[in-house]
């Protein structure tokens, strides 16, 4: 069970709650693996990386990040937290739109809201760039690319009910990417945990 601690082992809800996050079942479009957690931020952590794939070409990525502070974190306001980010490349002209940023912030919450994951104390960044090429270079499309960081504290009973959250990511993932929401009646796939991630192409959104 991933843990940051060589002494302790991993307390009964954070299995819980890792194991939501490592054995969820994804939509298609969406090939996940175990990654290394990060060892320093939490006495306990698990991860998961996702490129969204349509066609066989990458149209977007990110990472989900599990921590658990039994004794609790005061910023979290709790003994969870989730961390993520969201990236895709989008049509230069969204750029310029002025709620983007706001757009992009109600991609997490109204996924979340959907999959009725409870949390408290989200905080995150919505990030775009665009460039253009010039000189030698200047035959290259112009590109753009959005980016959505964020945490949030799931609210959970004894280290259940992390699977609604999962399934918000996966679908903040997959909204940022352009993709729309998985038909009704849709059955996701199970994790391939073990599979070989493409090669990685800057994901494009026209």
């Amino acid at each position: 069970m991933p843990a940051n601690s060589d002494v302790a082992p991993a307390p009964t809800p954070f299995q819980r709650a890792a194991h939501d996050l490592l054995h969820a079942a994804w939509r298609p479009e969406l090939l996940v693996e175990e990654i290394p957690a990060p060892q320093k931020i939490a006495p306990f952590a698990a991860a998961v990386s996702a490129d969204v794939l349509v066609g066989g070409e990458d149209v977007g990525a990110g990472r989900l990040v599990l921590l658990h502070d039994p004794a609790g974190n005061a910023a979290w306001q709790g003994t969870f937290r989730c961390v993520t980010f969201a990236r895709a490349e989008v049509d230069p002209e969204m750029v310029s739109d002025p709620l983007l940023a706001q757009v992009g912030w109600s991609w997490l919450l109204d996924a979340l809201a959907a999959h009725g994951a409870d949390y408290v104390a989200p905080s995150g960044t919505v990030t775009s760039v665009s460039s253009e090429s010039f000189g030698g270079m200047a035959d290259e499309e112009p590109s753009a690319e959005v980016e959505v960081r964020a945490s949030w504290t799931p609210v959970l009973t004894d280290g259940v009910g992390l699977a609604a959250h999962v399934q918000a990511w996966g679908e903040l993932l997959c909204t940022t990417a352009g993709l729309p929401p998985l038909p009704a009646g849709v059955v996701a796939i199970p994790a391939r945990r073990h599979a070989h991630k493409s090669p990685h192409r800057s994901p494009r959104r026209r």
